[in-house]
C-alpha cells in the first residue's frame, strides 16, 4: 500500500487533495478566474441603471475612506426618481444625518414616496466577513425613522488571499433580525441549495448604463432610461475597493451585481475542488492503465480538457468548479512521469549493455582529448533485417571493432548507430590518418548470426577544447550527421562552425523577426520587353538587412530556411507581399508581370496547388500575371507530384519559368518534363557572348529551341550596352540584369519606372 501511495499516480491524488484543505492552491484558482474572465463571453444586466455622485465602479481615492452624502442632495435626486416611475430604487450611499435637520426631513419624506420599492444598502466595515460571525457593529443601520419606508440590504464579500471577491451570503442575521443580502434581494431569492453564492465575474459592468447626479437633475439623459427599471443611487469612495476578476479593484458595487447575475442563472451551487480532481484523476488513471499510444494521448487529452475547460463551461450554468486542484493533479502526474521518463534513461544503458551517450556527456573530457563519434551507414536497415535478440550483439560487435582499432575500452552507444568515445588527441594529419585505418577495419563484413552485412562508417571530430562535454559530444555527433548525409568520411567540427551554430538554429525565429520589423523586404529588378523597349515585368527578390550582421546574402539565408523548414512561410510571404505590388504596378497600365521564384523543397508538396489557389482567390488578381521561376529540383524526392503540383498551376493560369537553364538540373531533360511558357538564360551564358563564340552559339541555338517551343526566352545578368544589342539580335525576348535596372525597393521601383517614361526603356 505505501509503495502504491508513493506513485506519480496517487501523489498526484492525494497532494492536491490535502492542499485543497488549505489556502495553497488558492493563487491558481485565481489566476484561472482571472484568464477565464478576460477570455470568457460577457454578460450584462439589462435591467439596472446606476445613478452615481462619481464615476461608478471607481473609488474617490486610494485610502477607502467614507464620504457621506448630504441628505439634501440625496433628497433631491430620490424626488425627481420617484417621477420616473422605476420598478424600484436601492440607495448605495451612507448619509450625513444630523446635520441638515431640514435635509434629514425631505430625504425621510422622499423614502416614503418610494414605498414600497425602495432599498437602503449599507456596507461591512470589514473584508473578508464571511470568514468572521458578523456583528451588529460590523454595520452601520439607520434608524427607521430615517429611512422610513425603506428595507435595508446588506452588503459583505468573502474575498480570497488578495482580497478579490468570491463569494455572498443569501441572509445575514444581525442581532436577531435576518436581513437579506443586496444580490439575494436584487434577484428575489430569500435562499438557496447552499448558504452562499459566488459572483459572476463574467458580468460586463461597462455595459450597465450609469449617469451623474448632475446630469440626471438637468434631465440630461435619454428618455425612458429609468422607466421600470431597478436604478442604483450610489456614491463612490464610501467603501475600501475590492477586487473583481478580470477587472481589478472595482467599487464593491460591481461584486454586488455579480453576485445578482449569479443567481439569475439556472444554479447557484459550488462544487468545490474534489469532483473535478476524482473525474480528472479517473481519466489520468484511464491513460495509465492503457497499452496503445492513441488511447493513452486521448484520456490524457480528455483529463486537460477536463481540468481547463469543464470549470468555465459549467460556471455558464452556475455551478462553480474549483480547477487548481485538478490542475495540480496534471502537473504532479506530469512532472513525476518525466522524471521518472528522464531517470530511466540516465540510468540504462542500451539493450548491448553499452553505456549511452548521456554517460559520455555527463562526465569532463579530459584535456588534450578529442572527441569522436562514428555512426553507421543504413544502421536502420540492418537492424530491421536482423531478429530482436540480435541488435545487441550487433552493437556490441561495432563496439569490439572500434575498441581494437582506436585502443580505447568504453564505447559509447547512441541512437541510430551512433558510437562515440574520448582519446588523447594526435596532430590533425595523424588523427585523420587514424580514422581512415578505423575505416578500413570494417572493410571486413559483420557477421551477426546467419546474417552477413557490408559496412560503411563515417566519423565526426570534435576537438574544441575548453568548452563543456555535452556541447563536445553533440558537435561531434553534428559532424558525424553531416559526413553521413555528404558522403564524406570525416567531418571536423571547427570553432568557427560552432560560433556560427547559434544564428544558424534560431535562424526560424530569426527570419520572424525579421519579417515582423522589416528587416527582410523584397527587392524588385525590372525585366523589359527588348522588341518594344517597354518594362514588361519585374523578378521579386527577397532582401534581408540585418541590424548588427549587415546584408546577409539571399542564397545564404535561403539555404538555411529550407534547412529550418522555414522556407514554406517565407514564400508565401514573398507571394502575398509581389501580388501587393502587382495590383498597384497594375492599377493604371496594365499588364505588368511579376515573377517570383519557388524553391524545390516545395514544389512536390500536397498543399502546394491548394495554398496558391487559396491567396489568388482572397486577393483577387488574375495568376495570369504571375510567374513562377523553378529551378533546380534535383533534391525533389517525388518528381512526378512536383510535375503535376507545376502543371496545374500552369493549367490555372500561372505562368511557369524554367529558371537558369543550362545549368545543374535545369536541362534538355527538364524542359521535356516541364510544360512551361519561358525560359531564362543563366548568366554565365549570358556573360560571355560577346567574348565566346561557343557561348554565344549556345544562347542562339536555346532562344531558336525555345521559341520552336513556343517558350518566352528571359536573359538575366545583362550589364552593358553591346550585351543587350547582342541579345536584341539573337532575338531573345526579354532582358533582366543591372544594365536595364538594379534590384530596388517598391518606392524606388515605382519611380524609375516613372523616369523612364511610362514605361518605356528608350533607345538602348
Amino acid at each position: 500500500m505505501l509503495k502504491k501511495l508513493r506513485s506519480p499516480l496517487y501523489l498526484a491524488l492525494l497532494i492536491p487533495a490535502l492542499l485543497a484543505l488549505t489556502d495553497f492552491v488558492a493563487p491558481l484558482d485565481h489566476v484561472y478566474r482571472n484568464i477565464h474572465a478576460k477570455l470568457g463571453g460577457k454578460s450584462s444586466a439589462e435591467s439596472i441603471v446606476v445613478v452615481t455622485f462619481s464615476n461608478a465602479f471607481e473609488v474617490a481615492d486610494d485610502s477607502g475612506k467614507s464620504t457621506a452624502v448630504g441628505s439634501r442632495d440625496l433628497a433631491l435626486v430620490l424626488e425627481k426618481l420617484a417621477l420616473q416611475m422605476p420598478q424600484r430604487v436601492v440607495v448605495d450611499s451612507p448619509v450625513a444625518f444630523g446635520v441638515d435637520r431640514e435635509g434629514d426631513s425631505a430625504l425621510a419624506s422622499a423614502f416614503l414616496k418610494l414605498h414600497p420599492d425602495a432599498i437602503v444598502v449599507v456596507r461591512s466595515k470589514k473584508n473578508n466577513t464571511l470568514a468572521l460571525e458578523s456583528r451588529a457593529e460590523d454595520f452601520a443601520i439607520p434608524a427607521d425613522n430615517q429611512i422610513p419606508g425603506a428595507k435595508v440590504a446588506l452588503s459583505a464579500w468573502g474575498t480570497n488571499f488578495i482580497d478579490y471577491g468570491v463569494a455572498s451570503r443569501y441572509s445575514i442575521d444581525l442581532g436577531g433580525r435576518r436581513y437579506p443580502t443586496l444580490p439575494a434581494e436584487l434577484a428575489g431569492v430569500q435562499t438557496g441549495p447552499q448558504d452562499r453564492f459566488q459572483a459572476d465575474y463574467l458580468l460586463d459592468i461597462d455595459s450597465i448604463p450609469h449617469l451623474s447626479a448632475g446630469k440626471f437633475l438637468k434631465g440630461d439623459y435619454p428618455p425612458g432610461l429609468l422607466t421600470g427599471r431597478t436604478v442604483i443611487v450610489n456614491s463612490t469612495g464610501v467603501a475600501t475597493p475590492l477586487g473583481l476578476f478580470g477587472r481589478g479593484r472595482v467599487h464593491p458595487l460591481a461584486l454586488d451585481l455579480a453576485g445578482y447575475q449569479s443567481l439569475r442563472k439556472p444554479f447557484a451551487f459550488d462544487l468545490g475542488h474534489y469532483l473535478l480532481l476524482g473525474v480528472v484523476w479517473l481519466l489520468v488513471n484511464c491513460a495509465s492503465r492503457r497499452e496503445r499510444r492513441r488511447q493513452k494521448f486521448l484520456f490524457y487529452g480528455l483529463a486537460v480538457g477536463a481540468a481547463v475547460f469543464a470549470p468555465a463551461v459549467l460556471f455558464g450554468i452556475g455551478l462553480s468548479v474549483e480547477p487548481s486542484a485538478a490542475m495540480l493533479c496534471l502537473m504532479i502526474y506530469g512532472a513525476a512521469r518525466l522524471w521518472q521518463l528522464r531517470m530511466r534513461k540516465i540510468k540504462h544503458t542500451s539493450e548491448a549493455g553499452l553505456p549511452n551517450l548521456l554517460a559520455l556527456s555527463a562526465q569532463p573530457v579530459e584535456v588534450g582529448h578529442d572527441v569522436i563519434v562514428a555512426v553507421i551507414a543504413r544502421y536502420e536497415e540492418i537492424l530491421a533485417t536482423l531478429p530482436k535478440d540480435l541488435h545487441g550483439e550487433c552493437a556490441r560487435q561495432i563496439a569490439r571493432r572500434l575498441s581494437v582499432g582506436s585502443g580505447i575500452e568504453t564505447i559509447y552507444k547512441g541512437e541510430g548507430g551512433h558510437f562515440a568515445w574520448t582519446e588523447e588527441a594526435r596532430p590533425l594529419e595523424m588523427q585523420l590518418n587514424h580514422l581512415e585505418g578505423l575505416r578500413a577495419l570494417f572493410a571486413a563484413p559483420l557477421q551477426i548470426g546467419s546474417h552477413t552485412f557490408d559496412t560503411n562508417i563515417h566519423f565526426g571530430l570534435d576537438r574544441n577544447e575548453g568548452i563543456d562535454a555535452p556541447t563536445r559530444v553533440n558537435s561531434a555527433l553534428a559532424s558525424a550527421n553531416d559526413a553521413l548525409a555528404s558522403g564524406r568520411a570525416i567531418e571536423l567540427f571547427e570553432a568557427a562552425r560552432l560560433a556560427e551554430a547559434p544564428w544558424e538554429l534560431s535562424l526560424h525565429a530569426r527570419i520572424d523577426e525579421g519579417l515582423r520589423n522589416g528587416e527582410i523586404w523584397l527587392a524588385y529588378q525590372a525585366q523589359w520587353d527588348m522588341k518594344r523597349g517597354l518594362a514588361c515585368g519585374a523578378e521579386a527578390l527577397v532582401r534581408w538587412n540585418h541590424p548588427t550582421r549587415g546584408p546577409i546574402a539571399p542564397d545564404a539565408f535561403i539555404l538555411q530556411a529550407e534547412r529550418a523548414g522555414r522556407i514554406d512561410a517565407l514564400t508565401y510571404w514573398v507571394l502575398e507581399e509581389a501580388i501587393t505590388a502587382t495590383l498597384t504596378l497594375n492599377g493604371s497600365v496594365p499588364p505588368f508581370h511579376m515573377s517570383v521564384n519557388l524553391s524545390a523543397q516545395m514544389v512536390d508538396k500536397p498543399s502546394l496547388v491548394s495554398n496558391f489557389v487559396e491567396i489568388v482567390r482572397r486577393r483577387g488578381i488574375d495568376p495570369r500575371l504571375l510567374t513562377i521561376e523553378v529551378t533546380e529540383t534535383s533534391s525533389v524526392r517525388n518528381r512526378p507530384a512536383a510535375v503535376q503540383n507545376l502543371s496545374q498551376l500552369r493549367a490555372m493560369g500561372f505562368r511557369l519559368s524554367i529558371d537558369d537553364f543550362g545549368t545543374g538540373e535545369a536541362s534538355l531533360a527538364y524542359l521535356a518534363d516541364l510544360p512551361s511558357d519561358e525560359l531564362k538564360l543563366d548568366r554565365r551564358f549570358v556573360s560571355r557572348i560577346l567574348t565566346h563564340d561557343r557561348e554565344a552559339k549556345i544562347v542562339q541555338s536555346t532562344i531558336h529551341l525555345a521559341h520552336a517551343l513556343g517558350q518566352t526566352v528571359v536573359a538575366e545578368g545583362i550589364e552593358d550596352q553591346p550585351t543587350y544589342q547582342a541579345l536584341v539580335r539573337l532575338g531573345c525576348d526579354v532582358g533582366q540584369g543591372y544594365f536595364l535596372g538594379r534590384p530596388q525597393p517598391f518606392a524606388e521601383f515605382q519611380r524609375f519606372l516613372l523616369k523612364m517614361g511610362q514605361r518605356r526603356f528608350g533607345s538602348v
